[in-house]
């Protein structure tokens, strides 16, 4: 049977560990039929020796997504790679130590401007890279964590995450003409190297534990990974500035 990205060729940010969903969603996507190519930042060695783990074989491009140089000469590392590409995923996010952990009301703006600049601001920057490679459309698809709630721990990280939720829907709005879909999974927590660097993340993974109707498992990203591959898929062309929750549905349960 043919996989569901059969003949897709798709750029993968964020594969930094192989328990994170970049690295799942990467693997499922090969699996699915895709041609895969990963970007990494700020250890591109760390990526490849990570990249190994994959069904396939998958060529590394440093990139670091707040330097423009590195930007602009995306589009032509990957167009000597793989020609063209029909779907990009964010896997992006960072905050510094000051902005997490508790410490919302002393962080100052330079750790605020940091974390939205590589969390949020840098969907517009990666969409940007890429659309020269995308004149038959595609889908763009990021990864958030609900940014409705004020969660435990997590901070400055929420209004980067609201910030991105934000950038993706009027993404959406402006690349829709080129048949371009912008949108992004909302993920439960997962032991990723991210949620390894919030000071007491594992009281903010607790609520997944009473509140879940379906069982959630902090170790298995593989949910996720699938998530963002139905948006990569096809099988969406008319779903544009969606977010797609999985989280065993935490998302809609009340006290």
């Amino acid at each position: 049977m043919s996989g569901i990205l059969d003949g897709k060729r798709i750029l993968v940010t964020g594969v930094l560990m192989e328990s994170s969903i970049a690295f799942h969603t990467a693997k499922v996507a090969q699996e699915q039929g895709a041609e895969v190519i990963l970007t990494a930042f700020p250890r591109p060695t760390l990526t490849e020796r990570i990249a190994k783990k994959l069904p396939k074989p998958a060529k590394v491009i440093e990139l670091d997504v707040t330097n423009q140089e590195h930007l602009d000469r995306l589009a032509g590392l990957v167009r000597d790679e793989l020609g063209s590409l029909d779907g990009v995923v964010h896997s992006i996010g960072f905050a510094p130590q000051d902005a997490l952990g508790g410490n919302f009301l002393n962080t100052p703006f330079e750790s605020v401007s940091t974390a939205m600049h590589v969390s949020a601001f840098s969907l517009k920057s990666l969409a940007m890279a890429c659309k020269p490679l995308m004149s038959e459309g595609g889908s763009i698809v990021g990864l958030t964590f609900d940014a409705q709630f004020a969660w435990p721990q997590y901070d400055w990280m929420g209004p980067a995450k609201a910030a991105l939720e934000a950038t993706s829907r009027y993404l959406a709005r402006d690349l829709g003409p080129d048949g371009i879909r912008c949108n992004l999974i909302s993920a439960g927590p997962l032991g990723s190297m991210a949620a390894k660097s919030i000071p007491g993340f594992d009281g903010l993974a607790d609520v997944w534990n009473t509140r879940a109707p379906l069982a959630w498992d902090m170790k298995d990203p593989e949910p996720a990974g699938r998530g963002v591959v139905a948006l990569l898929s096809d099988f969406f062309p008319r779903t544009t500035g969606e977010i797609i929750h999985v989280d065993s549905g935490v998302h809609m349960m009340g006290a």
